[in-house]
C-alpha cells in the first residue's frame, strides 16, 4: 500500500502542473468566449467554429513538433544527455518550418469558413479571428517545441508558471483589443485573436530563453545518431501523431458545423457547453501528456512492467479527477450557463433548458473520454502513433460522422446530436484499452 501511495505522489508531482496548466488554457477559452458572448451573440457563434478550423491546420503541426518530447523522453531514459539536446533542437526547426507551411494554408481556410454558418456576419467574424491566429501558427509551433523539451525531462512546473504568465496576459489584453480603450479601436473578434497570438510569441521567447540554459548541461558527450536522422524519425512516428490530432480536429469541426444547421440560439448554446466540456477534458490532456511522459521515459529504460504501472496510476487519478469535477459542473450548471445567457428573458430561458441536457449528455462521456485520452497518450509514448491514428479515423469517419448525418437529416435536434458523442467516445475507449492490453506496443523500439 505504501508503495503503491508513493507512486500516485510521484505521478501528482509530475501531472499537476501539467493539468492545471490544461486548465488554465480552457480557463482562458472560457473567458476569451465570455468577453466575446458580451461583445455580441454573433461573436459566440463565431468562435467556436473559426478556432476550431485554425487548429485543423496548426493542431497537424503542433502535435509533429510535440513529438519532439516523446524522443526527449526516451533519451532521458537510456541516460543519453546529447541526444536530448539534439531532440530538442530537431523539434525547434520542425516548428520553424511548420508556422511557416501554416501560412500557406490560409486561404484554403479562408475558403472553408463560409460552410460554418448562414449568418454572414458570424461568417466575417470568424474569418478575421481564423487568419489572425492561423498567421500566429510559428509561435504554437515554436512554445510546443520548448513545453515538449522541459515536460519530458519531468520540468513541469516551470511550464506551468510560464503558462499562467502568457495567459493573464491573454487576459490583460482581452478587454482592451475587443471592446476598445484609449488609443485602442475596438476590433471584437479580430482583438481576441490578437491577444491570443501576442501571449503565444511571449511564453515562446520565455521558455526559449531557459532552454538555452540548459545547453551546458546536455550538450555533452557522445550520441550516435545525427541531427537529421532524429529529425527523421520525429517525421516518421510524430506525422501519425499529427494526423490523428488534425482528422479528430476534423471530424469533431464537422459535428460543429452541422450543429450550426439546427438554428442560431441552439448553437450558442451548444458552443457555450462545449466552453465548458473543454474546462473539464482540457486537465486530462494534462494526464495524458504525463503518462507519455512516463511510458515513454520507461520504454527507454526497456521497462515494460515500469510502463504498465504508470499508466494505471496516471488513469487511476485522472477517473477520480474528472468524476468530481463533472459533478460540480452539474451541480452549478446555471451560474456557469449565465456568463453566456442573452438578455432577453425569452431566449434566455430556452438558453438554461437547452443548456442543462447538453451538460447531462456531456457528462455522460466523460469518463470515457478521459480514458480513451490517457490511454492513448501512452500509446503515444511508446511510439504506437500509427494505431492510435487509424483506429480514430475508423470510429469518427466510419461510425461516428455517418450517424451523425442520419440524426441531422431525420431528427435534427441539439440533444440527438449530441447523443451520438455517447456511441463514438465509448466506441473508441473500448478499441484503445484492448490495444494497450495486448501490449504490442512494449515491442517498438523507438532509441
Amino acid at each position: 500500500m505504501r508503495k503503491r501511495l508513493l507512486e500516485y505522489a510521484a505521478v501528482v508531482r509530475l501531472v499537476w502542473p501539467l493539468a492545471l496548466g490544461m486548465l488554465n488554457n480552457a480557463l482562458l477559452q472560457f473567458v476569451d468566449r465570455a468577453f466575446l458572448s458580451k461583445e455580441s451573440m454573433e461573436s459566440l457563434e463565431a468562435v467556436l467554429p473559426s478556432s476550431m478550423l485554425a487548429l485543423v491546420s496548426m493542431g497537424f503541426f503542433q502535435s509533429v513538433v510535440a513529438y519532439s518530447g516523446t524522443f526527449v523522453s526516451q533519451y532521458s531514459g537510456a541516460g543519453k544527455t546529447r541526444a536530448v539536446w539534439m531532440s530538442y533542437k530537431a523539434g525547434t526547426i520542425i516548428a520553424l518550418f511548420s508556422g511557416l507551411l501554416s501560412i500557406v494554408l490560409i486561404p484554403l481556410g479562408l475558403a472553408i469558413v463560409p460552410w460554418a454558418s448562414a449568418n454572414s456576419e458570424v461568417i466575417s467574424r470568424a474569418r478575421s479571428y481564423y487568419m489572425i491566429v492561423s498567421a500566429g501558427a510559428i509561435a504554437l509551433c515554436g512554445q510546443m517545441a520548448t513545453v515538449s523539451f522541459f515536460t519530458a525531462q519531468n520540468k513541469t512546473r516551470l511550464v506551468f508558471y510560464v503558462n499562467v504568465l502568457g495567459n493573464l496576459l491573454n487576459v490583460a489584453l482581452d478587454p482592451i483589443f475587443i471592446f476598445g480603450f484609449g488609443f485602442f479601436p475596438r476590433l471584437g473578434m479580430a482583438g481576441a485573436a490578437i491577444a491570443t497570438v501576442l501571449a503565444m510569441f511571449a511564453q515562446w521567447a520565455v521558455l526559449a530563453f531557459f532552454a538555452a540554459k540548459e545547453k551546458s548541461r546536455l550538450n555533452i558527450g557522445e550520441c550516435e545518431t545525427t541531427l537529421g536522422e532524429i529529425i527523421r524519425k520525429i517525421l516518421r512516428y510524430g506525422i501519425p501523431s499529427g494526423a490523428y490530432t488534425v482528422l479528430n480536429i476534423v471530424s469533431f469541426t464537422i459535428f460543429v458545423f452541422v450543429t450550426g444547421r439546427v438554428d442560431d440560439v441552439s448553437f450558442a448554446v451548444s458552443n457555450a457547453c462545449f466552453s465548458v466540456n473543454y474546462l473539464l477534458i482540457a486537465p486530462i490532456e494534462g494526464f495524458s501528456i504525463g503518462a507519455s511522459t512516463l511510458v515513454a521515459q520507461a520504454q527507454g529504460r526497456r521497462n515494460a512492467q515500469e510502463a504498465k504501472r504508470a499508466l494505471a496510476n496516471t488513469l487511476f487519478i485522472a477517473l477520480v479527477f474528472v468524476a468530481a469535477l463533472s459533478l460540480l459542473t452539474l451541480a452549478f450548471y446555471r451560474p456557469i450557463l449565465s456568463l453566456f445567457a442573452p438578455s432577453d428573458i425569452v431566449k434566455a430561458a430556452r438558453f438554461y433548458s437547452l443548456g442543462f441536457v447538453l451538460m447531462v449528455l456531456m457528462v455522460a462521456w466523460q469518463l470515457f473520454d478521459a480514458t480513451d485520452v490517457v490511454i492513448s497518450g501512452a500509446l503515444k509514448g511508446a511510439g504506437d502513433t500509427k494505431f492510435v491514428m487509424w483506429w480514430m479515423v475508423f470510429v469518427a469517419f466510419g461510425i461516428w460522422l455517418p450517424l451523425v448525418w442520419n440524426v441531422s437529416v431525420f431528427y435534427n435536434t441539439m440533444p440527438a446530436l449530441w447523443g451520438t458523442m455517447i456511441v463514438y467516445v465509448a466506441v473508441i475507449c473500448v478499441g484503445t484499452i484492448i490495444r494497450w492490453r495486448r501490449g504490442k506496443w512494449s515491442r517498438i523500439k523507438l532509441v
